[in-house]
């Protein structure tokens, strides 16, 4: 069985099931796993997406047969995406685009968010769980209708959206507020999606609150990438995509691809050093911001530091201060220094920045 732990406290450990269904570890941490395992990768090119989709996250998440998984893998995929390449990979001049909006909603969070009910509903099943699941979620922009999608009308679910007014492109809104389905809840916060993130984290660190809920028969999860289940998906499009350029020619097996990823909360560029863990030659991890640049400060300076204006973009899912997932990446490079990443996410809270130790940033860089 396969086990994950806080990235603030390895002491707190759960399975993959626990994991997927609590989104979010009770220390306000999130859950990392504790090994990687390598693929082979010969192996798992040799097989079509929905089989590939199905490897990765066998291995990623646990408790599950491949043959399960490709079931499942099949049902939240065929027929709800354009193509059965689920995300087919074109070629523009020497540079190959990766096309991540071919689901039901054109984000790229559907390749996620068209699996995480199902691991949600199966992971209530293996642990007994007989509450409602409330789903609680902070959106930018592209997650919010995408989850709403996924988890309208799913038996034993539930989902309450919080996206930022006025911070979201009227199409996203529209999206959003149209979404049809007797458990969708969508609620617009006066701020930024930062401020709509703290607040679904401090529900979530609300044991009072859980308490309460727990009394009515009602457990938190979340659809964010700060849960496990929804960042795992992600991490099966980087070996598809260097799949794609093997059986083209492109490359040859073993030489390492560079991956430019538009980034806001972290969690599309670290399933990226998710796969390198796992074998696949990655080279370069390229961090693409927009005007709110505080993860390309953080890199150049090794100062992370939220207290700065904050810009609304043509980019909204990249209008983030606050990038959760860098906080899986930092334990991921510090060797798994729950206490590192403990005192930094502390000093975040507390004084709106930190710096991280140059040791640590020359892993990054």
């Amino acid at each position: 069985m396969k086990y994950y732990h806080s990235t603030r406290n390895s002491s707190i450990s759960v399975n993959g099931a626990q994991a997927v269904l609590q989104g979010i570890a009770p220390d306000g941490g999130l859950f990392v796993p504790e090994n990687f395992e390598k693929l082979d990768l010969e192996g798992l090119f040799s097989l079509d997406a929905y089989g590939l989709f199905a490897r990765v996250l066998c291995a990623l998440l646990g408790g599950w047969t491949e043959r399960e998984m490709r079931e499942t893998v099949v049902t939240g995929y065929r027929g709800r995406f354009e193509t059965e390449e689920v995300t087919p990979l074109v070629t523009a001049g020497e540079t190959h685009i990766l096309e991540l909006f071919r689901g039901p909603t054109s984000a790229f969070k559907d390749v996620a968010l068209s699996l995480l009910p199902h691991f949600i509903t199966r992971a209530a099943r293996e642990e007994r769980v007989t509450d409602e699941i409330r789903i609680l979620t902070a959106t930018s922009g592209d997650t919010g209708k995408a989850a709403l999608a996924g988890f309208a009308d799913v038996p034993g679910t539930s989902i309450a959206v919080f996206y930022p007014h006025g911070g979201v492109s009227e199409i996203q809104r529209r999206q959003m507020v149209t979404q049809r389905g007797q458990n969708v809840r969508v609620c617009a916060v006066r701020g930024n999606f930062d401020d709509a993130q703290t607040g679904v984290k401090a529900i979530f660190a609300n044991e009072g609150l859980k308490a309460r809920l727990k009394e009515k028969s009602v457990r938190l999860s979340s659809a964010n990438s700060i849960n496990l289940g929804r960042l795992a998906p992600q991490v099966a499009y980087y070996f598809k995509a260097y799949g794609d350029l093997l059986r083209r020619g492109v490359i040859r097996m073993g030489d390492a691809v560079n991956f430019a990823v538009p980034t806001g909360n972290f969690g599309d560029i670290l399933a990226g050093e998710y796969a390198r863990h796992m074998g696949l030659p990655v080279g370069k991890l390229l961090c693409a911001s927009n005007r709110n640049r505080v993860l390309a400060d953080y890199l150049a300076t090794g100062v992370y530091d939220r207290r700065r204006e904050f810009f609304h973009t043509a980019s909204p899912s990249m209008d983030i201060l606050v990038s959760s997932n860098l906080e899986r990446c930092l334990h991921l490079l510090s060797g798994g220094d729950c206490a590192l990443v403990a005192d930094q996410m502390g000093q975040l809270q507390r004084q709106g920045y930190y710096r991280t130790p140059e040791s640590v940033m020359k892993a990054f860089r």
